[in-house]
């Protein structure tokens, strides 16, 4: 240290400091250079973009749990209600006929819509088929990340323009 820097505890020079920005761009960037920038400002805006989707759907998705609860609350107690709608329906009938006879009519009645619930169920469930689309384009894209897909595709196009069709589109338009 210098007798003045002793004096004002500033030191005249410092040689720790960069005269000039690390970080500035060159006056006259490379076309790698902005290639290379583009990407890296291209990249950090779509993870931006996918970690603010991605808060407003867990935003989304927790206000649809907490107002789903209460349409759970109403059908409990609706399940719950049915009962005494039923026992209703029992001593209504208990007015015509024997009592033991009103309760039977019930309950048979109750396992008569059981059962043709339970069938129209099992119809609609036995309709399920799967992604079907979702496997095939897995399957294509499968199919057309394989080396030499280019070249088997290219002969198929030649034979089956050789044959006098046209080759139909894939994608279905």
């Amino acid at each position: 240290m210098s007798k003045a820097d002793r004096n004002s505890g500033v030191p005249s020079t410092l040689t720790t400091i960069p005269l000039a920005d690390p970080h500035a761009r060159p006056a006259d960037p490379s076309i790698g250079d902005l290639i290379k920038d583009a990407t890296t400002q291209v990249s950090t805006l779509v993870r931006a973009e996918v970690e603010l989707a991605r808060a407003e759907i867990t935003r989304d998705v927790k206000k649809g749990l907490t107002g789903s609860i209460f349409f759970i609350a109403a059908l409990v107690v609706l399940f719950y209600s049915t009962f005494f709608f039923f026992f209703f329906l029992a001593e209504l009938l208990d007015t015509w006929i024997w009592r033991w006879v009103a309760f039977l009519i019930v309950f048979a009645v109750m396992v008569m819509v059981t059962a043709v619930l339970a069938l129209l169920g099992f119809l609609k469930v036995r309709r399920i088929r799967g992604p079907q689309q979702t496997i095939e384009s897995v399957k294509e894209a499968r199919s057309a990340f394989t080396p030499g897909h280019d070249k088997a595709a290219d002969g198929a196009h030649k034979s089956i323009t050789s044959a006098g069709t046209p080759p139909a589109d894939p994608s279905g338009w």
